[in-house]
């Protein structure tokens, strides 16, 4: 029902559119024909094919992030597994992605990516390393080579998500819902990836056994996104890395072969000092979710949603779904015309529109309109606003007759106004904080600490990989999520 409330909201829509090291010898300068990364691509076609997608999947999941830190503390868990690699000759280059979802993938020559959203449910280095060695197993055995002599070319992004009505986030977002074709492997090239994979991280002295259980913390991070409305899961690692039960058994057994469970090094404490200070969550970028409330500082505006409503921050739109199967979608697009707002409610980008419905209105203080339109069983409640330059679009949908359209897109419409200026500056985007267990806490009162986040309890124990039984001990670092 949720992903059917996400997709109604289009039917009122027409177009849903190397680290070097240098010596004091003054025999030794520099290189008359110096190794460079354009050489490496010219004169390997699998870099130049990785180098060709590389800004589409940036681009795909919200950019690159930048933190030394974490940056440092990746390059040397790659820097381990190239030296047990089944091409240790091959570069590679490592990008955060700036994205909450939890993935990692891998191009052709040597491109590597990790998204914060993973850095942030890791618990220990070798769990990061588990999910680096299975997506560098992909490149050493050129999986995606293979899958695009397999496949019919086609270019990343050919079409714009059904969701988004704007030629300008189209330009900004290649659908991020579909599947990389060079990142999307078949289950058989998985199921070899993850034997390698376990095989270098117990050749470089990581825990191989660190594979099953980081797979345990994804599922549970997978069931954990099931329960919140229309959350996109199309971006996450269980989405283009399935059969998890079988990837599960297959790892615990190939990680025998290096001895018991807790054989090999994890590296916990350097690696929960290396992501403390980690962005979670929404990108300052694409605002932020306060429980009932959507607030976006940079381009101050803020609404609110009912009681009962859980609401999605996505890249294309803001979301919410809520009681009675009403759901309701929020964006906006630069104003370039300057035309009269109920003018632009009527300029075809809504279908089943009333044209009689059109209101020309005032909401606190800022001109709008609004109106009415019927598609495939369903009513709509149509609001723009106009602040600045862009026009902001409300649309609230709910299932033919339903008496509570209007109320809820009355509140939701009256909820929205310009941020002030105390607002925008206290508003700060959440990040991972590290805390130690002090005498007298429990699980119950540290995730109580949370802050900017719904459901603490269940996100503290996932975030901690504490399953139900599961206690503290003093001293122990444990993350929590907070704004401060």
């Amino acid at each position: 029902m949720k992903k059917l409330l996400a997709g109604v909201l289009c039917l009122g829509l027409a177009g849903c559119q190397s680290l070097l090291s240098e010596t004091n010898s003054s025999s030794i300068g520099p290189s008359a024909n110096p190794q460079t990364v354009g050489r490496l691509e010219k004169n390997d076609p699998r870099a130049r094919l990785g180098a060709k997608e590389h800004p589409r999947i940036v681009a795909s999941y919200g950019g690159e992030y930048s933190d030394q830190k974490v940056e440092r503390l990746l390059a040397r868990i790659v820097g381990a597994l190239t030296l047990v690699s089944e091409n240790p000759k091959q570069t590679w280059r490592i990008t955060i992605l700036n994205s909450p979802a939890v993935n990692a993938f891998a191009l052709p020559g040597g491109y590597l990516y990790v998204t914060r959203g993973l850095l942030a449910l890791a618990n220990d280095s070798s769990e990061v390393a588990a999910v680096i060695a299975h997506e560098m197993a992909h490149v050493t055995a050129n999986h995606g080579l293979q899958r695009q002599r397999a496949e019919e070319a086609e270019v990343i992004a050919s079409q714009v998500a059904a969701e988004v009505l704007s030629n300008e986030i189209a330009g900004q977002q290649a659908i991020a819902r579909s599947k990389l074709r060079l990142a999307a492997f078949s289950r058989q090239q998985e199921l070899q990836a993850d034997v390698i994979g376990v095989r270098m991280l117990g050749q470089a002295g990581f825990d191989p056994y660190a594979a099953a259980r980081f797979l345990q913390s994804m599922e549970a991070y997978s069931r954990f996104r099931a329960g919140d409305a229309d959350a996109d899961q199309s971006l996450d690692f269980l989405s283009s890395h399935p059969d998890a039960p079988k990837r599960l058994e297959l790892a615990t057994r190939h990680a025998r072969a290096f001895g018991p469970p807790g054989t090999g090094t994890r590296d916990r404490d350097m690696y929960l000092d290396g992501i403390n200070g980690l962005l979670y969550g929404d990108s300052p970028n694409e605002g932020y979710v306060r429980g009932l409330t959507f607030l976006h500082p940079r381009l101050g505006i803020r609404f609110s949603v009912p009681e009962g409503f859980e609401i999605d921050n996505t890249a294309q739109a803001v979301l919410a779904t809520g009681p009675g199967d009403i759901a309701i979608r929020f964006d906006g697009v630069t104003d370039k015309g300057k035309k009269a707002l109920t003018n632009y409610i009527s300029s075809g980008w809504v279908s089943g529109l009333d044209p009689s419905t059109i209101r020309k209105t005032k909401i606190n203080g800022l001109d709008a309109a609004t109106a009415r339109a019927s598609a495939d069983k369903w009513d709509f409640d149509v609001t723009v606003i106009r602040v600045k330059n862009r026009i902001y679009r409300l649309l609230t949908a709910a299932p033919s007759g339903s008496r509570s359209l209007e109320p809820t897109a009355m509140l939701v419409r009256n909820s929205f106004r310009k941020m002030t200026s105390s607002e925008t500056a206290s508003l700060k985007p959440l990040r991972i904080r590290l805390y130690k267990v002090k005498p007298g806490d429990s699980i119950t009162s540290l995730a109580g600490r949370m802050r900017g986040t719904n459901r603490r309890l269940e996100l503290f124990r996932l975030l901690n990989a504490l399953p139900q039984g599961a206690s503290l001990s003093t001293g122990q670092k444990i993350k929590i999520v907070s704004d401060r």
